[in-house]
């Protein structure tokens, strides 16, 4: 008996067992797999937000006040719709190419709505390019993930995931000061078109980087399973609930986010140059980076309820902060307060993640944000029209969707008790 164990335990000589080389090898694959991610996150990201922020000032340039007003919430209300259509697709490209494929084709489209914009001078050229470019965040985040949890080792995934998030930080820092310095130099019209020219060859080298550094994983390629309306019917009570307060609060957010540039450079009383502008964005990412990493600590010790409501009172906050805007010194506080909306964010994705159903978390997770883009898409929609009677009334209005949604959480919202360890 104890002869057959040590044969079963004895290493075999036919095993494969992989060489310090092999391992050596595997690791720089995985290394270099993460840099080129990283890479292609901060160009494609630097162009997506230097050249998009700015759009809402382009589409006043080329449009008639009524109809601009109505472009821009078309605009907005696109980015919400597509980010939910899209995550589908882009996952089942994901699975059907492989990873390095499907990031390659994300990043062509995106480099053709860029052409639609600098090519064509039209306001309705905007709105075709930006369903190629708009929403590539979501179309690709399938993809990134997926290669994340293919390089980082289990045990460091969450770190991992936390990374990514803080490197997309960067370019939503710096696209902006970009962005706003290119319209101080040479117009909004051309500025715009000269960030978008920018943007196009961001991508382009975007591209470049991430088929020389990912590496190819075609070979283990799948076909996707899904059933939206099954997962629906498998979505536990306190997660519904926390969706239904979630989309309240991104009513809030949507209703005004698309005027928040048109308000701050030519409402108040003492409006801010388009520089000025980016630099407030830039203060805003800058805020969200720093509370990042200290309330996911906290919330993992003293539970998530309490930070995703904390959360939830500060996109309550924003429009009526914004209202009350009329300098840069106010803006700057009120662009403070805007970052700390990513005060429980995380916690509110771990959040989903808890209360998801075994087994069911990332179908779960997709359902999620499905249903609650594709229902926010119209708060850009009704923005607009709520921007056409007064901007006061649509940021008082977003306010009221902000509170309604914080108290719903407040009273239906639920936590997940981690179980006490016993002795």
């Amino acid at each position: 008996m104890g002869d057959s164990i040590s044969k079963l335990r004895a290493p075999m000589p036919s095993d494969p067992v992989p060489s310090i080389q092999d391992r050596m090898q595997a690791l720089l694959r995985g290394r270099r797999s993460m840099v080129g991610l990283l890479g292609m996150i901060v160009l494609v990201g630097m162009g997506e937000h230097m050249a998009e922020r700015f759009l809402p000032l382009y589409l006043q340039q080329l449009a008639q006040a009524s109809t601009a007003v109505m472009a821009i919430g078309l605009l907005a209300g696109m980015d919400d719709l597509l980010s939910a259509l899209y995550s589908f697709p882009g996952g089942y490209l994901s699975d059907r190419l492989g990873t390095k494929k499907a990031l390659l084709f994300f990043n062509a489209l995106s480099m053709v709505g860029y052409l639609c914009v600098i090519l064509i001078r039209s306001w309705w050229s905007v709105l075709i390019g930006a369903a190629f470019f708009i929403s590539w965040s979501a179309i690709s985040l399938p993809a990134t993930m997926d290669l994340l949890a293919k390089v980082v080792p289990k045990n460091r995934r969450t770190m991992g995931v936390s990374v990514l998030a803080l490197v997309r930080r960067v370019p939503k820092m710096l696209g902006p000061v970009v962005g706003g310095a290119c319209i101080a130099v040479w117009g909004v019209e051309a500025g715009v078109r000269a960030a978008f020219i920018l943007a196009l060859a961001l991508a382009l080298a975007a591209c470049v980087l991430q088929q020389r550094l990912i590496t190819d994983d075609s070979k283990d390629a799948r076909v996707p399973e899904a059933s939206p309306l099954r997962l629906w019917r498998e979505m536990p009570p306190g997660l519904r609930n926390l969706l239904w307060s979630d989309i309240l609060i991104r009513f809030c957010e949507r209703i005004p986010d698309a005027f928040v540039v048109i308000w701050a450079t030519r409402y108040v009383m003492h409006p801010v140059s388009e520089l000025t502008f980016g630099w407030l964005s830039a203060l805003e990412n800058i805020t969200a980076v720093l509370v990042y990493i200290p309330v996911a600590y906290m919330a993992d010790r003293f539970g998530k309820k309490p930070f995703v409501l904390i959360t939830f009172g500060f996109f309550s906050c924003f429009p009526l902060a914004l209202l009350h805007s009329q300098s840069l010194g106010p803006l700057v506080a009120a662009f403070v307060l805007r970052g700390l909306k990513e005060f429980g964010e995380p916690t509110r994705k771990a959040l989903i993640m808890d209360l998801a159903p075994e087994g069911r978390k990332a179908a779960m997770f997709g359902l999620y944000y499905l249903v609650r883009d594709v229902l926010v898409a119209f708060a850009a929609f009704g923005g607009a029209l709520l921007w056409r009677v007064s901007p006061e009334l649509n940021l008082k209005v977003a306010f009221v969707f902000g509170v309604l949604g914080t108290l719903w959480f407040a009273w239906r919202g639920r936590d997940v008790t981690v179980p006490a360890k016993t002795t």
